[in-house]
């Protein structure tokens, strides 16, 4: 069984949930353009390195470094006839986030386009997001275009549109924001609806070439039916992230009527 929802799942926020649809995302978008932009072209998934400091439940599910604890006698007081444990030190843990990269094998391997789709990590306040912007401007001072795809709601602000620029085109849930090398000055916007199929996007090459499409919903669709979950998801409940009170009763009216609550 699909998703139940037209476009972007609210569920699917849950951050127990969104780092496995975050790397299905990303692989089965650059699944989907290897097959348009071959042979000149080849979408590769990169690797972008966050440190977090322990309890972070950012990406529990992704592959983290092996890390050597440190011993050493409690500090705090103990309580009279405790017996003292071993106290270990927890270093930062390494934590490893994907994003694509699309590069000219005609101009001998040069990175075209970074793709983005967004973290939590991306968009909570501290060092990760203080990461991800400095490695946004340094694609913004390159020759490369920028995809950025942006499908959670909760955050600080993080495309590089600036927000007021964004008042300008109404009310939206999820965004993606395309920054063409030549044309800096210019951003092509999506505004994404919860209630609307995601956008079919245009994925900048080099010049002259024509852009690549990218269907979002289907690369969405994908990955809900591969990874299962419908098996995972209790519709009868809300969404752990917290819709408006407009949007929620209108996915209540639309979980009933798929008789799901």
């Amino acid at each position: 069984m699909g998703s139940p929802f037209p476009g972007m799942d609210p569920y699917l926020e849950d951050p127990r949930l969104w780092p496995d649809m975050h790397q299905r995302l990303i692989t089965y978008s650059a699944d989907v353009l290897q097959t348009v932009i071959r042979p000149r072209y080849h979408a590769r998934i990169g690797e972008r390195l966050l440190v977090t400091q322990p309890p972070r439940a950012i990406y529990a599910d992704v592959a983290l470094i092996e890390r050597k604890r440190t011993l050493r006698e409690p500090a705090a007081a103990l309580a009279a006839g405790t017996d003292a444990p071993v106290v270990i030190d927890l270093p930062p843990e390494e934590v490893r986030e994907p994003f694509i990269e699309i590069i000219d094998l005609a101009s001998g391997g040069q990175v075209v386009t970074v793709i983005e789709v967004l973290s939590p990590a991306n968009k909570a306040p501290g060092d990760d997001h203080a990461l991800y912007r400095r490695k946004q401007q340094d694609v913004l001072s390159s020759r490369a275009n920028l995809v950025e795809i942006d499908l959670l709601r909760r955050g600080l602000p993080t495309v590089f549109v600036p927000s007021t620029a964004l008042d300008q085109i109404g009310p939206w849930h999820y965004l993606v924001a395309v920054s063409r090398a030549d044309r800096r000055d210019q951003a092509a916007v999506y505004p994404c609806s919860l209630r609307n199929r995601l956008p079919r996007i245009g994925v900048p090459l080099a010049d002259p070439d024509p852009d690549a499409m990218l269907d979002l919903q289907a690369v969405f669709e994908r990955s809900y039916d591969n990874g299962a979950y419908a098996d995972l998801l209790d519709y009868t409940l809300e969404p752990r992230i917290a819709l408006d009170p407009d949007d929620a009763t209108w996915v209540d009216g639309l979980l009933r009527e798929k008789g799901l609550r």
